[in-house]
């Protein structure tokens, strides 16, 4: 290959031209690439343009030279390996830490260790570190710094470095959740016009209270101290903010701080609020009302006012999406309008505590199918009952959650005849029962928003998005339970876990493309399974197997590693390809 220099109006272009001979046997070459004009690179660079696209050319000519090359080697049966010698080599790291650096994670590392001088580790190494073995080998700390030593980059820091690296990371806390944020928007535009907000609670694996970890309601029902995270993410199911509260605080309480963040640090201020029940107290919707938020809420039917009660479940007044008709379920076929979602809505002005007036709107939907699936859970959940009572169990009844199934059995304390007695009996509760039958269907939402009810709807349903969150860090990062104790490391932990998440979800979106869709795990185990054999002196042989994901992979990273073999070159190559990034504005101040 060759450098060619082409003038056009004002400005010299480069391009790398490849010489080759056509079928008829004639001579000709083609542009393989280009390199934009001497001009406009001379105002970016600070060497010579033409001499930089000189040596990418002779880049170019070497590696296209030795993949032609074959490479050969001989193995005795009777020579042992040398012991202690590392042959095995995860190279599956390389994918996420391409996004890692296209975040400016490490740029983000660097302002950091300005910041506090005289550090004696590397907090971009710890860092990355601790972000790729979360995905591809949680554990404690001292397991991901063992399990780093697979990476083709191995680890230079000892454990007391990193639970260090770990209280500087949480004194820097949002700050480096707001500039992750604001990398991440040269990657495209985030979706944060509609935002979802939710709550969810880590256990740790002692009984022992201390600051962040204190005893609240745990969702996983174990008696066991927690913390709590809070967790925004964007429409498009990128996370976008965090915080780490205590188990015992009110979660209605933490919504109000973070959003105050997200104003001042991430410079977002117009968003629609996504919340579930437990976080639709009166106060945070008036909050939410406000300025340039809105909000759109989880309404526990139960909890409605008599009238408000009524009205939701009148079997009249029911509308579909694009039609004016006006529907009496209880007069319609159950087998035609299975699929069908029915809403009617009302504006309710709310009077608060405080005296102030909530103008919030109450949109119910019904569905012929999620009442089949309601009365189907609950039904399974009166046999469980029936059977703790078939084995005497009933005095052993205390509920765990709302939807224990144990709610369903009610301990008398009087005779048939009214009488008080002192021995209790343990019956299935029918009234209860035949109380929940009646919301069988049925699903509301309030919101400030006067855009049309399908719409609110349709937004509300994104929240799955946010509990999918929720299980990729719990199920396949094992984000619990925790191993570290004290408060700054606990937040730095979830802080880790939060940016594996973020990389994660950049990645899965590249490599979900051409109609096809990677699960969580599959992604993973790919990613973990990408392991090489080093061959002394040549390079390193894949050992996975190639796949449409692997293809995907290699696609949406713009590198390869699934030839017969990589070359030492071709690897190092690779390793610093993951590192290129558009620089910011101020890196070399």
């Amino acid at each position: 290959m060759t450098l060619q220099l082409k003038k056009s109006g004002q400005y010299t272009y480069m391009y790398a031209l490849k010489s080759f001979r056509k079928e008829d046997g004639r001579c000709t070459s083609k542009i393989v690439k280009s390199f934009g004009a001497i001009e406009k690179l001379r105002e970016t660079m600070d060497e010579d343009p033409v001499e930089w696209a000189r040596r990418k050319v002779e880049e170019m000519t070497l590696e296209e030279k030795e993949a032609k090359e074959e490479i050969n080697f001989s193995l005795k049966p009777s020579m042992l390996i040398q012991k202690g010698e590392q042959r095995s080599y995860n190279g599956g790291y390389l994918f996420l830490q391409k996004i890692y650096y296209e975040l400016g994670l490490d740029y983000i590392c660097k302002k950091i260790a300005k910041k506090h001088k005289l550090l004696k580790y590397d907090l971009n190494s710890i860092l990355s570190m601790l972000i790729y073995t979360r995905i591809l080998y949680p554990g404690s700390k001292r397991s991901s710094l063992e399990d780093a030593g697979k990476f083709f980059e191995q680890p230079e820091c000892a454990l007391e470095q990193v639970y260090r690296a770990l209280s500087l990371l949480a004194e820097e806390f949002n700050e480096i959740q707001a500039d992750v944020y604001k990398r991440s928007l040269k990657l495209g535009k985030r979706n944060t016009q509609v935002v979802y907000y939710d709550l969810t609670n880590y256990f740790f694996e002692h009984e022992e209270e201390r600051g962040l970890v204190q005893y609240g309601h745990c969702k996983e029902g174990r008696p066991l101290p927690i913390v709590q995270m809070g967790l925004f993410m964007d429409h498009d199911g990128f996370p976008l903010a965090m915080c780490i509260e205590p188990g015992n605080k009110a979660e209605t309480s933490t919504l109000k701080p973070m959003e105050q963040i997200l104003k001042d640090k991430f410079g977002l201020s117009k968003l629609v609020v996504c919340t579930d029940g437990g976080l639709s107290s009166y106060e945070n919707r008036k909050n939410d009302s406000v300025g340039d938020r809105s909000f759109i809420t989880v309404q526990s039917l139960k909890k409605l006012k008599g009238n408000l009660q009524e009205w939701a479940l009148d079997c009249k007044g029911w509308h579909v999406a694009g039609s004016d008709k006006e529907y009496d379920i209880s007069t319609l076929n159950t087998n035609e309008h299975y699929e069908t979602l029915f809403y009617k809505e009302r504006w309710d002005p709310t009077k608060m505590s405080t005296g102030e007036t909530l103008e919030q709107r109450i949109i119910v939907t019904f569905s012929f199918k999620y009442q089949e699936y309601l009365a189907y859970v609950r039904e399974r959940q009166v046999i469980r009952a029936a059977a703790l009572l078939a084995k005497g169990q009933g005095a052993t009844s205390k509920r765990k959650s709302p939807n224990d199934a144990k709610r369903f059995i009610k301990a008398e304390h009087c005779t048939p005849d009214g009488e008080l007695a002192q021995i209790e009996s343990f019956s299935l509760n029918q009234e209860m029962i035949d109380q929940e039958s009646r919301f069988d269907g049925f699903y509301a939402l309030c919101t400030d928003l006067g855009d049309p009810a399908p719409a609110i709807i349709k937004l509300n349903g994104g929240r799955w998005i946010i509990e999918n969150g929720f299980r990729i860090m719990k199920t396949d990062f094992d984000a619990r339970p925790v191993y570290v104790r004290k408060d700054d490391r606990i937040k730095a932990h979830f802080l880790t876990c939060f940016l594996a998440l973020l990389i994660y979800k950049y990645l899965e979106k590249k490599v979900n493309r051409g109609g096809r869709h990677f699960t969580t795990e599959e992604i993973v185990d790919t990613l973990r399974s990408m392991d090489f054999l080093s061959i002394a002196g040549e390079g390193y042989v894949p050992t996975y197997t190639r796949t449409d994901l692997t293809n995907n992979l290699h696609g949406s990273a713009g590198f390869r590693t699934d030839t017969q073999i990589v070359t030492k070159q071709k690897m190092r190559s690779i390793i610093a390809q993951t590192k290129k990034r558009e620089k910011d504005s101020d890196e070399d101040e």
